[in-house]
C-alpha cells in the first residue's frame, strides 16, 4: 500500500498548473452578467481544493509515507477526494443551462477530462478515485436530469454519465490491479537479482545450485513477459476506444474554444498511447518480428525531426540542443533508426540537468558514425553494460523523479542488433556520455520524392466493413468512425455472430480484433469468414497484445497486421491500403 501511495502522489504533483488553466479557461469562456459572481467563487473553492489535495501529498512525500499510517493517509486522501468530486460536480449545477448549448457542451467535456484524467492520477488507490469519481458524476447525472423539464437529450446524456463512471471505475480497478502486480514483481525481480549477485561474488554455490537459480531468473523473465502483455493488452482497450470516440467529437459542431480543449485531451491520451508503445516496441524486438526494410536516406531530415520534437522538452530543462548538419546519405531502415535516435535523445535529455546535448553524423570510411553527447550524470563503467538491459537504472537520486520505464536503452540496443549496425557507449562519472551508431553509407543515387501524400476523406464512401471486436465500446467507436467516413458497416462480438450477420449484409473488408470471445483469435475468424466469402475478401487484425508467441502467430497469418491504440488516420491509410483504393 506505501508504493501505491507513493504512485498517487507522484501522479498528481504535476497537475497544479494544467488545472488551474482548465478552471480559469472555463470561468473565462462561460461567464456572463447572471454567474459571473458564484462561477468566480466556484473556481477559487476548485483552485483550493487542488492545492490542498497537492500540499497534503507533499507533505507525506516529504515526511515519507510509515506503514502505520496508510490507513489514515488513505482516509484523508478519500475525504479530499470527496470534497473535489463534489465542486467539479458544482460546475454543472452552476452553467448547465445558463450558458447555452455550447457552453453545455464546453461544461460536459471538461467534466469528462478531469474524470478520465484522474483515472491515470488516483486509480492507484481505487478508493481514493472512486472517492472522487462517484460524487462528482452522480452529481452531474443528476443535474442532466433536471434540465429543461427532463429534455431526452439530457436523460440520455444522465444516463451515459452513470455508464462513464462504472467504465471509469472498471478501468481504474485493472490499473490498480496492474500497479500492485507490477510493484510486487518488482520486488521479487529485485530479490532474486540480489540473490544472483551474492552467489556470483561469493561464488560458494555448486553448479546444480547455480542452475536452479538460473531457471529461476527465466521463470521470473516469462512471468515478466507475460504480465506486461497481459497489461499492455487491458490498457490498450480503453484508451484504443478512447482516441476512436475523440475523433468522432473533432467531426462534430465545435466552436474554436472547445476544439482548444478537444486538442488537449487528444494530448493527454497521446502521453498514455507513448508508454504502452514502448512496451510495444520492446516486445516486438523480443519476439524477433521487426523485419528492417533497407533504403537510402538522408540523415539531415531525421535529424531536423528528432530537433524539432526534442528541443522543447531541452529548453524546458534549460538545456541546450544542437545538432550539426550533414548532407550523408545512409544505408539503413529510417523509421528504426529514427526509433533508436529518439531513445537515445530522450535518455540524454532526462538524465541531463545542466549543459546540454549535441547530435552529429560524421564520416568514417565507408561509414557513418551517429553520435549523441550529452553533459548528464554520467555511468559508471562498472554499469555501461547494464544500462542496456531491460528496466535497468542506475542507484541515482536524480532518476528516481523520472518517469521512464528503463527500457529506452534496451530497445535502441535491441533494434541496433537487429539492423546488424554497433551501438557503443563512452561515459565518464558527473561529466557526460556519449553514444555512437555506427550505419553503412548508401552506395546508391537518391532521388527526390513526395513521401506519405496526404490522403482525401472520402475513398471509403459506401464500402462495407464488417468490424468483429468483443469489447462493446471499442466496437461502437470503430462503427461511429467508420460511418462518418461513409462506410456501410456491421459489428459483431465473435465469429459466430459474425457468419450469422454475412448471410445477410456482404462486406468488402473484414477488421477483427486479435482476442475474441471464448478463447477463439481473430485469425481463426477471419479464415472462417473468408471460407465463406472467398479467400481473397480483403481483412486487417488489430491487436492490444505485445505477448512474443502471440506478436508471431499474428504475423505468421499473412494478414495485415495493426497495433492499438491505433488512430484513425492509421485504420484509413490501412483501409485504402488494403482495399487498394
Amino acid at each position: 500500500m506505501v508504493e501505491q501511495l507513493r504512485a498517487l502522489m507522484l501522479g498528481t504533483l504535476t497537475t497544479g498548473i494544467p488545472i488551474t488553466g482548465v478552471v480559469v479557461f472555463l470561468v473565462w469562456s462561460l461567464s456572463n452578467a447572471n454567474n459571473a459572481l458564484i462561477l468566480s467563487a466556484w473556481a477559487v473553492l476548485a483552485l483550493l481544493s487542488h492545492l490542498n489535495f497537492q500540499l497534503f501529498t507533499r507533505r507525506c512525500m516529504a515526511a515519507g509515507i510509515a506503514a502505520d499510517q496508510t490507513h489514515r493517509t488513505v482516509w484523508i486522501l478519500m475525504l479530499l477526494s470527496v470534497i473535489g468530486g463534489v465542486i467539479w460536480a458544482g460546475l454543472a449545477w452552476i452553467a448547465l443551462g445558463n450558458v447555452g448549448l455550447s457552453g453545455n457542451l464546453l461544461v460536459l467535456v471538461a467534466i469528462a477530462a478531469m474524470a478520465s484524467g484522474s483515472a491515470s492520477s488516483r486509480s492507484p488507490v481505487l478508493p481514493v478515485f472512486a472517492a472522487y469519481i462517484v460524487p462528482n458524476l452522480l452529481l452531474t447525472a443528476l443535474k442532466m436530469w433536471q434540465i429543461e423539464e427532463r429534455d431526452p437529450v439530457y436523460v440520455a446524456l444522465g444516463a451515459a454519465c452513470i455508464l462513464y463512471m462504472f467504465g471509469l471505475l472498471g478501468q481504474a480497478r485493472s490499473n490498480a490491479k496492474t500497479i500492485r502486480t507490477s510493484i510486487e514483481l518488482r520486488f521479487e525481480n529485485i530479490d532474486l537479482l540480489d540473490k544472483l549477485r551474492r552467489e556470483t561474488e561469493l561464488a560458494k554455490l555448486a553448479r546444480t545450485q547455480a542452475e536452479q537459480a538460473q531457471r529461476e531468473a527465466e521463470h521470473a523473465n516469462a512471468a515478466k513477459s507475460k504480465f506486461l502483455a497481459a497489461a499492455s493488452h487491458d490498457l490498450r482497450q480503453p484508451i484504443h476506444a478512447q482516441g476512436l470516440f475523440l475523433d468522432v467529437l473533432s467531426r462534430t459542431s465545435l466552436d474554436a474554444r472547445q476544439h482548444q480543449l478537444l486538442d488537449s485531451v487528444h494530448a493527454a491520451a497521446a502521453a498514455s498511447s507513448d508508454m504502452l508503445n514502448t512496451l510495444l516496441d520492446f516486445s516486438r524486438i523480443d519476439a524477433g518480428v521487426i523485419e528492417p526494410q533497407l533504403a537510402p536516406f538522408r540523415v539531415q531530415s531525421l535529424l531536423n525531426k528528432i530537433e524539432r520534437e526534442f528541443e522543447p522538452q531541452a529548453d524546458a530543462k534549460g538545456l541546450r540542443y544542437r545538432s550539426c548538419e550533414s548532407a550523408l546519405v545512409l544505408q539503413s531502415d529510417p523509421a528504426l533508426v529514427e526509433l533508436i535516435l529518439r531513445n537515445l535523445v530522450s535518455n540524454a535529455i532526462r538524465y541531463t540537468e545542466r549543459g546540454g546535448l549535441l547530435v552529429t553524423c560524421r564520416p568514417r570510411g565507408a561509414q557513418a558514425v551517429l553520435e549523441v553527447w550529452d553533459t548528464g550524470i554520467g555511468i559508471p563503467l562498472a554499469q555501461q553494460q547494464e544500462v542496456f538491459r531491460e528496466f535497468h537504472q542506475l542507484g541515482n537520486p536524480q532518476r528516481d523523479q523520472r518517469n521512464g520505464l528503463g527500457l529506452g536503452l534496451a530497445i535502441a540496443q535491441g533494434l541496433a542488433r537487429t539492423l546488424g549496425h554497433p551501438l557503443t557507449l563512452k561515459s565518464t562519472e558527473h561529466q557526460g556520455s556519449r553514444f555512437q551508431l555506427a550505419l553503412p553509407l548508401a552506395t546508391e543515387t537518391l532521388t527526390d520524392q513526395v513521401i506519405n501524400p496526404e490522403l482525401g476523406m472520402d475513398q471509403l464512401r459506401n464500402v462495407r466493413v464488417l468490424v468483429l471486436e468483443d469489447d462493446e465500446a471499442v466496437r461502437h467507436g470503430m462503427l461511429q468512425l467508420l460511418r462518418d467516413w461513409g462506410c456501410q458497416c456491421e459489428g459483431a462480438p465473435d465469429q459466430d455472430e459474425a457468419l450469422a450477420r454475412v448471410q445477410i449484409f456482404m462486406p468488402q473488408v473484414l477488421i477483427s480484433d486479435y482476442r475474441l470471445r471464448e478463447e477463439r483469435t481473430g485469425v481463426q475468424a477471419i479464415a472462417a469468414l473468408r471460407a465463406v466469402l472467398g479467400a481473397g475478401l480483403p481483412a486487417l487484425l488489430i491487436t492490444g497484445d505485445t505477448a512474443p508467441d502471440r506478436l508471431r502467430e499474428a504475423l505468421a497469418s499473412g494478414t495485415t497486421l495493426l497495433h492499438k491504440p491505433l488512430t484513425p488516420r492509421q485504420l484509413y491509410r490501412a483501409l485504402v491500403s488494403e482495399l487498394q483504393l
